[in-house]
Parts: structure tokens; C-alpha cells; sequence
């Protein structure tokens, strides 16, 4: 869990700077998402195999385009 210690002097807007830059490293929030209802197994696996081929299809370079 992310958490700040405000320090003597600094302000409330650093703070949640540094608070909100922690939580992006962590990754709550795509956590948090994941999490916000429940996929059966083969519906994840699907979903998985799908993320896969877009990430493919993106690496993949066009025809007719230099490298």
C-alpha cells in the first residue's frame, strides 16, 4: 500500500505529487481495475490471448514500410 509522510515544511501539493507518482509505480490502480469484478477462468484466458495479438499486430511492421 502507498503511503506518504508529509515532511516539515513541504507542501500539501508536493506531497501529493510524490504520493500519486508512488501509487503509478506500484500500480494500484491497474490492480484495483483488474480486481473490480470477476472474470471466469476462460474469459481471463481469452481476454490474455486477445492482449497478446493486439501487442503482436502493433510489433509487427507494415508492408511496404521500412524497418
Amino acid at each position: 500500500m502507498a503511503e506518504v509522510h508529509v515532511h516539515d515544511g513541504e507542501s500539501l501539493e508536493s506531497a501529493l505529487k510524490r504520493f500519486k507518482r508512488k501509487v503509478q509505480e506500484e500500480d494500484i490502480i491497474k490492480e484495483v481495475r483488474r480486481r473490480s469484478f470477476y472474470l471466469k477462468p476462460g474469459e481471463r484466458k481469452r481476454t490474455k490471448a486477445a492482449l497478446a495479438r493486439k501487442r503482436a499486430r502493433k510489433k509487427r511492421p507494415r508492408d511496404g514500410e521500412p524497418d
